[in-house]
């Protein structure tokens, strides 16, 4: 019995020896393993709220002989710094058309916080960036309330100070100039919207310590915090002409303008100027003394109806007495539309 309790002993301490070194082996390699990664890894700008802990721990199991063993790693916690990141985007599509001398017009743009947490910004509009034939006159800088993304006078706040975004907040912003006289055609004026992160901004990398979201060190992201983007504006000397004409056909195969004789008016409406008018809609009255011959309006010689249908004619339906087309969008490389009816001298 003596001989098997000091062979128990022995076998308890062999077993603690093997023990330690296992988890002296698994130690080392853990941290060879966490170093790596921590090298290999690149540190993300935007996902993982600031602030936030890390918690790992690894469990190693094993066996010596019959026995069975679960030891764990000490504990790594690791707190995600605030990355500080900042975009803009002109939200209008094409160049906004004005005309010379227009007031307050808009200029669109979205500042969007893409970094990981909640930040303050600055903003600033600069009008006289050049890069066009003119530069705008600034007027004033103002924040969509409503959310809508279009700017509502007397309702959308002018800019005094902020805004302050969370992680992937985005706020639209308006910038209001007024049009210079004496300008032509086809001029372009530009205008610049820059948005400063106040916690810092600096190059790609910069740590500002302490002052991040929760007492994090904040680090500036790939925009380094500061951001702006250019919207235009586009003048616009736009002119829809329509010119009429008329062609006599009388009852004797001439082209006296006696009773019975038919009238056949031509209507040739063309755009010059850059931009575009919209919602274009010719209207012409059936003169006095005369009567209209059912049947023989068209479009770019197509036929149109008289009654108010799906096409884009009627004659008296929209307007009483009147022959009315709808033509639609128009700018300077549409297509001359042609418009001809008849009437007959009473």
């Amino acid at each position: 019995m003596v001989g098997l309790r000091k062979h128990d002993r022995h076998r308890e301490t062999m077993k603690k020896k093997v023990q330690s070194a296992i988890l002296k082996q698994w130690s080392l390699s853990l941290f060879i393993l966490m170093a790596v990664c921590l090298h290999t890894q690149p540190a993300l700008a935007e996902g993982t709220p600031a602030g936030t802990n890390i918690v790992n721990q690894a469990t190693v199991s094993f066996a010596v002989r019959s026995d069975s063993f679960t030891l764990n790693s000490n504990v790594t916690t690791t707190r995600v710094d605030e990355v500080i990141d900042v975009g803009i985007v002109w939200q209008d599509s094409t160049p906004v058309t004005v005309t010379p001398g227009d007031t307050d017009q808009v200029v669109t743009f979205r500042v969007t916080n893409s970094g990981n947490g909640t930040e303050t910004y600055s903003l600033a509009a600069d009008s006289s960036v050049g890069g066009g034939q003119y530069n705008p006159l600034f007027v004033g800088l103002y924040l969509d309330r409503n959310g809508n993304s279009v700017y509502d006078a007397g309702i959308d706040p002018e800019y005094v100070s902020g805004p302050v975004l969370p992680a992937d907040g985005s706020i639209t912003v308006f910038v209001l100039n007024d049009i210079p006289i004496g300008l032509s055609d086809g001029d372009r004026g530009n205008c610049r919207l820059s948005a400063t992160s106040t916690t810092g901004s600096g190059s790609p990398g910069s740590v500002f310590s302490t002052v991040g979201d929760g007492g994090t060190d904040a680090v500036a992201g790939t925009s380094g915090g500061s951001a702006d983007d250019t919207g235009t504006y586009l003048i616009s000397a736009l002119a829809v002409t329509v010119d009429k004409s008329v062609t006599i056909t009388d009852p004797f195969g001439g082209t006296l303008p006696v009773t019975g004789a038919v009238l056949t008016y031509t209507l040739a409406v063309t755009v010059t100027g850059s931009g575009t008018a919209e919602d274009v809609i010719i209207t012409d009255a059936i003169p006095a003394n005369t009567s209209y011959r059912p049947g023989t309006l068209t479009l770019n010689s197509l036929p149109l109806t008289d009654t108010d249908d799906s096409d884009a004619g009627d004659v008296g339906v929209s307007t009483p007495g009147f022959v009315t087309v709808v033509i639609g969008d128009l700018n300077e490389g549409s297509p001359e539309q042609t418009i001809m009816f008849d009437v007959i001298i009473n």
